[in-house]
């Protein structure tokens, strides 16, 4: 049986190797089987899109996350940066190092 144990497990496997675009679609895979996801699974997530020098992708998963009702944790907020630094989006600013800053995202998108 399918349970969030499995897919999270899978997901880290996936974040292990930095193979971004399985772990993508292990998360809509558990979307389809009506398995909740965790803060877990994505911070997996975002971390396998790192690895993978994906920066976009990690910040498409942290925008997603952050628009629904999964809990964004410490760990959400490193990941995303550490993402972003690493592949070094011309537009990123100082200041989005900031949680702050990510914060005010997050409040900006709950709110709308």
């Amino acid at each position: 049986e399918l349970s969030d144990v499995t897919f999270n497990a899978a997901i880290s496997a996936c974040e292990k190797c930095g193979a971004w675009e399985n772990a993508l679609e292990l998360i809509h895979l558990m979307a389809q089987s009506a398995v909740e996801s965790s803060a877990w699974t994505h911070n997996a997530a975002i971390s396998a899109s790192e690895k993978g020098g994906e920066w976009e992708m990690a910040l498409d998963l942290f925008s997603a996350m952050s628009c629904s009702w999964v809990e964004l944790d410490t760990i959400t907020f490193n990941a995303t940066i550490s993402a972003c630094e690493k592949g070094r989006p011309v537009w990123l600013s100082p200041n989005f190092r900031d949680p702050g800053h990510l914060q005010n995202f997050v409040r900006k998108c709950r709110v709308a």
